[in-house]
């Protein structure tokens, strides 16, 4: 009888605490509420777009018209976008949110060194894109063609046979031999090249146009594009 106590306890101490665990897990992934505010243009925010599609996490996707900006920005905590309200508290910076949401939905990496180098090649890919944004934000346009230029003959063919190494090295992944958040970011990048630069652009790089095809094809990813709104121009800052 004894015996059948301490069974009967301990199978009502397993259940309670499944159920707190459960309802812990569920609390944690489940009932946050996310709010994306960012201008109707891929720009800074879509390889957030694309963390939340690949997930399959709702949230809101708030596309700012550029009459609203000016009243908005002033709400923005360092006055820029894009910022992911979570729960109703506003946290900025791109790569930041990113790396958040990357942790919680299991593409940040399977250890340390994968993380770091995700981050290594995240912050590479800004650099490059800061050069690129050079182009499109130079007013004058002899100096436009200039950057264009060098960003074209220099810049461009420097990190991006350098990313096709890393990607063959790693049988099609960025970083590891299964998606990550870097992943993500270089579908992101690779899809605005061929935008800029024609649908050839990527064919001296076949690892980098797989890598980007594959992870458009991924099911969240592939609905999501297919019902993106289409690009509007986006205001000056």
């Amino acid at each position: 009888m004894y015996l059948h106590f301490l069974l009967s306890l301990f199978s009502f101490c397993l259940v309670g605490y499944v159920f707190d665990y459960y309802k812990l897990f569920t609390m944690t992934d489940n009932n946050h509420q996310y709010k994306l505010l960012y201008f109707d243009v891929p720009g800074r925010a879509e390889h957030i777009r694309y963390l939340f599609a690949y997930a399959g996490v709702e949230y809101e996707d708030y596309r700012i018209q550029k009459e609203k900006w000016p009243e908005l920005k002033r709400t923005m905590p360092f006055g820029k976008v894009p910022v992911l309200e979570i729960d109703g508290k506003p946290v900025a910076q791109s790569n930041a949110i990113a790396r958040y949401l990357a942790k919680k939905f299991g593409l940040a990496g399977k250890n340390e060194w994968e993380e770091l180098q995700c981050d290594v090649l995240v912050d590479t890919l800004g650099d490059l894109q800061a050069s690129v944004t050079q182009v499109m934000k130079e007013p004058d346009p002899i100096k436009r063609e200039e950057v264009r230029a060098k960003v074209t003959k220099e810049e461009l063919p420097f990190y991006l046979s350098k990313f096709e190494k890393t990607v063959k090295e790693n049988g099609g992944f960025s970083v590891g031999n299964d998606f990550t958040w870097s992943d993500l970011v270089f579908a992101v990048l690779l899809d605005q090249f061929e935008t800029m630069y024609g649908k050839a652009a990527l064919n001296s790089y076949p690892a980098l146009k797989g890598l980007k095809d594959k992870v458009h094809n991924i099911p969240g990813i592939r609905s999501y594009l297919e019902v993106r709104p289409p690009r509007s121009p986006m205001p000056r800052h």
